[in-house]
Protein backbone atom coordinates (compact mmCIF):
# COMPACT_ATOMS: atom_id res chain seq x y z
CA UNK A 1 0.00 0.00 0.00
CA UNK A 2 1.70 3.37 -0.90
CA UNK A 3 1.39 6.18 1.23
CA UNK A 4 -1.16 8.90 0.19
CA UNK A 5 1.31 12.07 0.63
CA UNK A 6 0.57 15.11 -1.32
CA UNK A 7 4.63 17.24 -2.00
CA UNK A 8 6.48 18.81 -4.14
CA UNK A 9 9.48 17.17 -6.07
CA UNK A 10 12.79 18.30 -3.96
CA UNK A 11 14.36 20.51 -7.32
CA UNK A 12 11.55 23.25 -6.80
CA UNK A 13 12.27 23.78 -3.32
CA UNK A 14 16.13 23.07 -2.73
CA UNK A 15 19.15 24.18 -5.70
CA UNK A 16 20.64 20.94 -5.99
CA UNK A 17 24.04 22.02 -7.85
CA UNK A 18 26.21 19.73 -8.52
CA UNK A 19 25.00 16.50 -7.27
CA UNK A 20 24.61 14.51 -5.02
CA UNK A 21 22.36 17.28 -2.56
CA UNK A 22 24.67 18.34 0.23
CA UNK A 23 23.15 19.56 3.45
CA UNK A 24 26.53 20.93 5.71
CA UNK A 25 27.14 22.63 8.80
CA UNK A 26 28.37 22.43 12.59
CA UNK A 27 26.79 20.50 14.75
CA UNK A 28 26.19 23.67 17.18
CA UNK A 29 26.60 26.95 16.41
CA UNK A 30 29.17 27.98 19.08
CA UNK A 31 29.97 31.10 18.62
CA UNK A 32 28.81 33.89 15.85
CA UNK A 33 33.07 33.29 14.43
CA UNK A 34 32.86 29.71 14.50
CA UNK A 35 29.47 29.43 12.41
CA UNK A 36 29.97 32.21 9.62
CA UNK A 37 33.42 30.76 9.68
CA UNK A 38 32.28 27.70 9.15
CA UNK A 39 30.11 28.92 6.15
CA UNK A 40 32.26 30.45 4.14
CA UNK A 41 34.79 27.62 3.94
CA UNK A 42 31.66 25.31 3.10
CA UNK A 43 30.73 27.79 0.59
CA UNK A 44 33.49 27.90 -1.39
CA UNK A 45 33.59 24.37 -1.84
CA UNK A 46 31.08 24.71 -4.08
CA UNK A 47 29.43 21.49 -3.40
CA UNK A 48 27.03 22.37 -0.40
CA UNK A 49 22.93 23.25 -1.34
CA UNK A 50 22.11 24.52 2.60
CA UNK A 51 23.84 25.04 5.77
CA UNK A 52 23.03 23.10 8.66
CA UNK A 53 23.74 24.27 12.49
CA UNK A 54 21.82 23.44 15.93
CA UNK A 55 20.23 25.94 17.61
CA UNK A 56 18.68 24.30 20.45
CA UNK A 57 20.29 20.83 21.38
CA UNK A 58 17.97 17.98 22.97
CA UNK A 59 20.53 16.58 25.27
CA UNK A 60 20.18 13.05 26.90
CA UNK A 61 21.07 14.54 30.55
CA UNK A 62 20.52 17.80 31.82
CA UNK A 63 23.76 20.18 32.43
CA UNK A 64 25.39 19.16 28.97
CA UNK A 65 25.57 21.98 26.55
CA UNK A 66 21.67 22.26 24.94
CA UNK A 67 22.19 24.59 22.15
CA UNK A 68 23.16 28.57 22.09
CA UNK A 69 19.48 29.32 21.84
CA UNK A 70 17.84 31.88 19.54
CA UNK A 71 20.81 34.25 19.05
CA UNK A 72 22.43 31.67 16.88
CA UNK A 73 19.49 32.52 14.37
CA UNK A 74 20.73 35.81 13.96
CA UNK A 75 24.16 34.33 13.21
CA UNK A 76 22.50 32.15 10.48
CA UNK A 77 21.06 35.57 9.14
CA UNK A 78 24.56 37.12 8.73
CA UNK A 79 25.78 33.89 7.28
CA UNK A 80 23.22 33.75 5.20
CA UNK A 81 23.60 36.73 3.92
CA UNK A 82 27.51 36.85 3.64
CA UNK A 83 27.63 33.28 1.65
CA UNK A 84 24.04 32.98 -0.19
CA UNK A 85 23.14 29.75 1.01
CA UNK A 86 20.13 28.96 2.78
CA UNK A 87 19.80 27.54 6.11
CA UNK A 88 18.33 24.84 7.91
CA UNK A 89 17.55 24.41 11.90
CA UNK A 90 16.01 21.55 13.71
CA UNK A 91 12.56 22.51 15.60
CA UNK A 92 10.85 20.58 18.80
CA UNK A 93 8.11 23.08 19.62
CA UNK A 94 6.05 25.46 18.44
CA UNK A 95 7.73 28.21 19.65
CA UNK A 96 10.69 27.17 18.29
CA UNK A 97 9.23 27.11 14.44
CA UNK A 98 7.60 30.77 15.43
CA UNK A 99 11.22 31.97 15.92
CA UNK A 100 12.68 30.40 13.47
CA UNK A 101 9.86 31.36 11.12
CA UNK A 102 10.66 35.29 12.01
CA UNK A 103 14.27 34.71 11.68
CA UNK A 104 13.77 34.03 7.96
CA UNK A 105 15.30 30.05 8.26
CA UNK A 106 14.40 28.75 4.92
CA UNK A 107 14.35 24.92 5.70
CA UNK A 108 13.63 23.25 8.97
CA UNK A 109 13.78 20.10 10.12
CA UNK A 110 12.07 17.41 12.83
CA UNK A 111 14.76 15.66 15.14
CA UNK A 112 14.65 12.02 16.02
CA UNK A 113 13.73 12.68 19.56
CA UNK A 114 10.79 14.67 18.32
CA UNK A 115 9.48 12.39 15.75
CA UNK A 116 9.32 8.99 18.29
CA UNK A 117 6.75 11.59 20.21
CA UNK A 118 3.31 12.23 18.25
CA UNK A 119 2.55 15.09 20.89
CA UNK A 120 5.21 16.92 19.85
CA UNK A 121 4.97 16.43 16.54
CA UNK A 122 0.88 17.66 16.68
CA UNK A 123 2.45 20.66 18.15
CA UNK A 124 5.00 21.75 14.77
CA UNK A 125 2.74 20.83 12.61
CA UNK A 126 -0.16 23.14 14.28
CA UNK A 127 2.99 25.98 14.82
CA UNK A 128 3.17 25.05 10.50
CA UNK A 129 -0.38 25.47 9.46
CA UNK A 130 -1.34 28.05 6.45
CA UNK A 131 3.20 28.44 6.34
CA UNK A 132 4.90 27.47 2.75
CA UNK A 133 8.26 26.39 4.10
CA UNK A 134 10.10 23.37 3.73
CA UNK A 135 10.18 20.67 6.64
CA UNK A 136 12.77 17.41 6.67
CA UNK A 137 11.56 14.54 9.11
CA UNK A 138 14.23 12.06 10.31
CA UNK A 139 13.35 8.60 11.37
CA UNK A 140 12.62 8.37 15.45
CA UNK A 141 15.54 6.87 17.41
CA UNK A 142 13.52 3.87 17.58
CA UNK A 143 13.17 1.24 14.89
CA UNK A 144 9.38 2.22 14.02
CA UNK A 145 8.40 2.70 10.50
CA UNK A 146 5.12 3.73 11.42
CA UNK A 147 6.28 6.65 13.98
CA UNK A 148 8.38 8.32 11.25
CA UNK A 149 5.37 7.40 8.80
CA UNK A 150 2.85 9.07 11.21
CA UNK A 151 4.91 11.77 11.84
CA UNK A 152 5.59 12.62 7.61
CA UNK A 153 1.44 12.20 7.61
CA UNK A 154 1.18 14.98 10.52
CA UNK A 155 3.57 17.42 9.32
CA UNK A 156 2.03 17.06 5.72
CA UNK A 157 -1.98 17.10 6.48
CA UNK A 158 -0.85 20.62 8.25
CA UNK A 159 -0.55 21.66 4.58
CA UNK A 160 3.54 21.01 3.82
CA UNK A 161 3.75 20.09 0.75
CA UNK A 162 7.61 20.54 0.71
CA UNK A 163 8.44 17.51 2.28
CA UNK A 164 11.66 15.17 2.88
CA UNK A 165 13.08 12.66 5.26
CA UNK A 166 16.07 11.96 6.45
CA UNK A 167 17.28 8.40 7.73
CA UNK A 168 19.83 9.02 10.58
CA UNK A 169 19.83 5.41 11.84
CA UNK A 170 18.25 4.05 14.94
CA UNK A 171 19.13 3.15 18.70
CA UNK A 172 20.23 -0.55 19.73
CA UNK A 173 21.27 -1.98 22.13
CA UNK A 174 23.77 -4.43 20.62
CA UNK A 175 27.60 -2.08 19.80
CA UNK A 176 28.54 -2.48 16.61
CA UNK A 177 31.20 0.34 14.60
CA UNK A 178 28.05 2.47 13.98
CA UNK A 179 26.94 5.03 16.51
CA UNK A 180 23.21 4.21 15.53
CA UNK A 181 22.76 1.26 13.32
CA UNK A 182 21.67 2.34 9.97
CA UNK A 183 19.07 -0.55 9.50
CA UNK A 184 18.69 0.45 5.71
CA UNK A 185 15.49 -2.12 5.20
CA UNK A 186 13.29 0.44 7.21
CA UNK A 187 14.62 3.25 5.14
CA UNK A 188 13.99 1.11 2.00
CA UNK A 189 10.54 0.44 2.86
CA UNK A 190 10.01 4.13 3.30
CA UNK A 191 10.46 4.58 0.07
CA UNK A 192 8.90 1.62 -1.52
CA UNK A 193 5.81 2.83 0.20
CA UNK A 194 6.51 6.68 -0.68
CA UNK A 195 9.04 6.35 -4.37
CA UNK A 196 7.96 10.73 -4.49
CA UNK A 197 9.04 11.34 -1.10
CA UNK A 198 12.86 12.61 -0.99
CA UNK A 199 15.19 10.75 1.43
CA UNK A 200 18.11 12.00 2.45
CA UNK A 201 20.82 10.66 4.31
CA UNK A 202 22.59 11.31 7.82
CA UNK A 203 26.12 10.14 7.79
CA UNK A 204 27.17 11.78 10.35
CA UNK A 205 24.72 10.52 13.36
CA UNK A 206 24.78 6.89 11.77
CA UNK A 207 28.42 6.38 11.54
CA UNK A 208 29.48 8.68 14.76
CA UNK A 209 33.24 8.26 13.11
CA UNK A 210 34.63 10.94 10.71
CA UNK A 211 36.17 7.97 9.14
CA UNK A 212 32.74 6.32 8.22
CA UNK A 213 31.32 9.00 6.92
CA UNK A 214 32.33 8.91 3.06
CA UNK A 215 31.31 4.47 3.48
CA UNK A 216 27.86 5.19 4.91
CA UNK A 217 27.40 8.23 2.19
CA UNK A 218 28.19 5.86 -0.83
CA UNK A 219 25.57 3.25 0.79
CA UNK A 220 23.14 5.67 0.71
CA UNK A 221 23.63 6.96 -2.87
CA UNK A 222 23.62 3.25 -3.91
CA UNK A 223 20.12 2.97 -2.41
CA UNK A 224 18.86 5.82 -4.33
CA UNK A 225 18.53 8.47 -1.77
CA UNK A 226 18.55 11.85 -2.87
CA UNK A 227 21.02 13.32 -0.87
CA UNK A 228 23.09 13.76 2.44
CA UNK A 229 23.34 15.75 5.56
CA UNK A 230 26.95 15.60 7.09
CA UNK A 231 28.01 17.94 9.92
CA UNK A 232 30.96 19.88 9.53
CA UNK A 233 32.84 22.66 11.92
CA UNK A 234 35.80 24.56 11.27
CA UNK A 235 37.69 22.62 13.67
CA UNK A 236 36.30 19.38 15.11
CA UNK A 237 38.66 19.08 17.64
CA UNK A 238 37.27 21.57 20.01
CA UNK A 239 33.42 21.14 19.18
CA UNK A 240 31.45 21.67 21.73
CA UNK A 241 29.46 18.55 20.55
CA UNK A 242 29.53 15.39 18.61
CA UNK A 243 33.48 16.01 17.38
CA UNK A 244 34.16 12.80 16.35
CA UNK A 245 31.38 12.75 13.62
CA UNK A 246 32.77 16.14 12.09
CA UNK A 247 34.82 16.87 9.64
CA UNK A 248 36.44 20.01 8.15
CA UNK A 249 34.85 21.78 4.91
CA UNK A 250 37.81 20.74 3.47
CA UNK A 251 37.18 16.89 4.57
CA UNK A 252 33.50 17.29 3.55
CA UNK A 253 34.58 18.48 0.28
CA UNK A 254 37.16 15.56 -0.45
CA UNK A 255 34.44 12.86 0.80
CA UNK A 256 32.10 14.24 -1.79
CA UNK A 257 35.01 14.14 -4.72
CA UNK A 258 35.37 10.61 -3.93
CA UNK A 259 31.40 9.63 -4.25
CA UNK A 260 30.14 8.02 -7.39
CA UNK A 261 27.24 8.58 -9.06
CA UNK A 262 25.33 6.15 -10.12
CA UNK A 263 21.60 6.23 -11.86
CA UNK A 264 18.21 4.16 -10.80
CA UNK A 265 17.72 3.77 -14.60
CA UNK A 266 19.76 2.72 -17.47
CA UNK A 267 19.20 3.88 -21.53
CA UNK A 268 21.41 1.66 -22.88
CA UNK A 269 19.22 -0.94 -24.55
CA UNK A 270 21.49 -3.72 -24.55
CA UNK A 271 22.01 -3.67 -21.06
CA UNK A 272 18.21 -2.99 -20.14
CA UNK A 273 17.58 -6.41 -22.05
CA UNK A 274 20.09 -8.16 -19.55
CA UNK A 275 18.52 -7.33 -16.00
CA UNK A 276 15.07 -7.89 -17.68
CA UNK A 277 16.56 -11.60 -18.20
CA UNK A 278 18.43 -11.58 -14.80
CA UNK A 279 15.25 -10.76 -13.37
CA UNK A 280 13.03 -12.47 -15.06
CA UNK A 281 15.13 -15.48 -13.69
CA UNK A 282 14.65 -14.28 -9.84
CA UNK A 283 11.23 -14.02 -10.57
CA UNK A 284 10.81 -17.58 -11.48
CA UNK A 285 12.93 -18.21 -8.50
CA UNK A 286 10.66 -16.32 -6.01
CA UNK A 287 7.50 -17.99 -7.51
CA UNK A 288 9.39 -21.50 -6.76
CA UNK A 289 10.79 -20.11 -3.01
CA UNK A 290 7.28 -19.10 -2.24
CA UNK A 291 5.75 -22.12 -3.30
CA UNK A 292 8.43 -24.50 -1.31
CA UNK A 293 7.41 -22.34 2.27
CA UNK A 294 3.97 -22.43 1.47
CA UNK A 295 4.48 -26.70 1.57
CA UNK A 296 6.63 -26.17 4.20
CA UNK A 297 3.48 -24.18 6.35
CA UNK A 298 1.04 -27.51 5.58
CA UNK A 299 3.45 -29.86 6.87
CA UNK A 300 4.00 -27.86 9.89
CA UNK A 301 0.38 -27.64 10.22
CA UNK A 302 -0.05 -31.73 9.96
CA UNK A 303 2.88 -31.46 12.84
CA UNK A 304 0.96 -28.86 15.15
CA UNK A 305 -2.10 -31.57 14.82
CA UNK A 306 -0.15 -34.42 15.88
CA UNK A 307 1.41 -32.46 18.70
CA UNK A 308 -2.27 -31.65 19.64
CA UNK A 309 -3.24 -34.95 19.11
CA UNK A 310 -0.40 -36.17 21.67
CA UNK A 311 -0.40 -33.60 23.99
CA UNK A 312 3.13 -32.53 23.06
CA UNK A 313 3.90 -29.11 23.40
CA UNK A 314 4.41 -26.48 20.44
CA UNK A 315 7.98 -25.73 20.68
CA UNK A 316 11.12 -27.81 21.46
CA UNK A 317 14.19 -26.01 21.68
CA UNK A 318 16.45 -28.68 21.03
CA UNK A 319 15.01 -29.56 17.70
CA UNK A 320 14.98 -25.50 16.66
CA UNK A 321 18.48 -25.56 17.95
CA UNK A 322 19.27 -28.55 15.58
CA UNK A 323 17.49 -26.63 12.69
CA UNK A 324 19.28 -23.73 13.10
CA UNK A 325 22.54 -24.93 13.30
CA UNK A 326 22.63 -27.64 10.28
CA UNK A 327 20.52 -24.60 8.12
CA UNK A 328 23.30 -22.20 9.19
CA UNK A 329 26.04 -24.23 7.80
CA UNK A 330 24.48 -25.49 4.72
CA UNK A 331 24.08 -21.88 3.86
CA UNK A 332 27.39 -21.04 4.86
CA UNK A 333 28.80 -23.56 2.22
CA UNK A 334 25.78 -22.14 -0.79
CA UNK A 335 28.24 -18.44 0.12
CA UNK A 336 24.70 -17.50 2.44
CA UNK A 337 25.57 -14.87 4.96
CA UNK A 338 25.06 -16.77 8.72
CA UNK A 339 22.96 -13.38 9.66
CA UNK A 340 20.93 -13.57 6.51
CA UNK A 341 20.32 -17.41 6.89
CA UNK A 342 19.17 -17.05 10.48
CA UNK A 343 17.01 -14.08 10.02
CA UNK A 344 15.15 -16.31 7.14
CA UNK A 345 14.82 -19.27 9.69
CA UNK A 346 13.76 -17.28 12.50
CA UNK A 347 11.08 -15.72 10.02
CA UNK A 348 9.82 -19.40 9.31
CA UNK A 349 10.08 -20.81 12.27
CA UNK A 350 7.74 -17.99 13.91
CA UNK A 351 4.88 -18.39 11.11
CA UNK A 352 4.93 -22.11 11.66
CA UNK A 353 4.41 -21.40 16.18
CA UNK A 354 1.78 -19.03 14.45
CA UNK A 355 0.07 -21.75 12.72
CA UNK A 356 0.13 -24.76 14.96
CA UNK A 357 -0.86 -22.15 17.79
CA UNK A 358 -4.07 -21.77 15.96
CA UNK A 359 -4.73 -25.47 15.23
CA UNK A 360 -3.48 -25.98 19.52
CA UNK A 361 -6.28 -23.33 20.33
CA UNK A 362 -8.93 -24.53 17.74
CA UNK A 363 -11.99 -26.15 19.25
CA UNK A 364 -13.32 -29.93 18.43
CA UNK A 365 -16.55 -28.10 17.13
CA UNK A 366 -14.33 -25.37 15.12
CA UNK A 367 -12.48 -28.14 13.14
CA UNK A 368 -15.22 -30.45 12.24
CA UNK A 369 -17.22 -27.32 10.76
CA UNK A 370 -13.78 -26.54 8.69
CA UNK A 371 -13.87 -29.89 7.44
CA UNK A 372 -17.43 -29.75 6.18
CA UNK A 373 -16.62 -26.30 4.72
CA UNK A 374 -13.81 -27.83 2.55
CA UNK A 375 -15.95 -31.37 1.81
Amino acid sequence: MKLNLNIQPLHTWIKTGKEPLVIAGPCSAETEDQLVATAHLLAQTGRISALRAGIWKPRTRPGEFEGIGSIGLEWLKRAKAETGLPTTVEVATGKHVEEALKAGVDILWVGARSTVNPFTVQEIADALKGVDIPVMVKNPVNPDLSLWIGALERINNAGITKLAAIHRGFSSYEKSAFRNEPMWDIAINLKTLAPELPLINDPSHISGNRDLIGYISQKALDLDMQGLMIESHIDPSVAWTDAKQQVTPAALADIIDHLALRKPEIRNAELNDKLAELRSQIDKIDDLVIQKIAERMQIAEKIGQYKKDNNITILQVNRWDEILQKRTNYAKALKLSPEFTEKLLELMHSESIRKQTEIMNKSEAGQAAEKLTHA
